[in-house]
């Protein structure tokens, strides 16, 4: 238990803070999850935002952040246009 007075009030930030960061590594663990589970560019493009804000808040390193976005943009379905453009320009 803390004994000084700034200890004890370092305390209840630290409670404090630890309760938004669980929060948010929650919340990101279940985005990345619906994520992969069924690949839409909109759950892609959420869970990669709630990436860059945790790394932001310090929640989780921004390298991890990094390989998080890398992860899911790699599962991110190719749209129809960009396929074919891209068969083109190998030619």
């Amino acid at each position: 238990m803390p004994v000084t007075k700034t200890a004890k009030r370092a305390l209840r930030s630290s409670k404090k803070k630890m309760v938004v960061n669980k929060l948010v590594a929650s919340h990101l663990a279940a985005a990345i999850r619906l994520a992969k589970r069924s690949p839409t560019k909109d759950k892609i493009v959420k869970a990669t935002s709630l990436a860059d804000r945790a790394a932001k808040s310090m929640v989780i390193h921004k390298n991890k952040a990094n390989r998080i976005k890398r992860a899911l943009s790699k599962i991110l379905p190719k749209s129809k246009k960009k396929a074919a453009k891209a068969k083109s320009s190998k030619r």
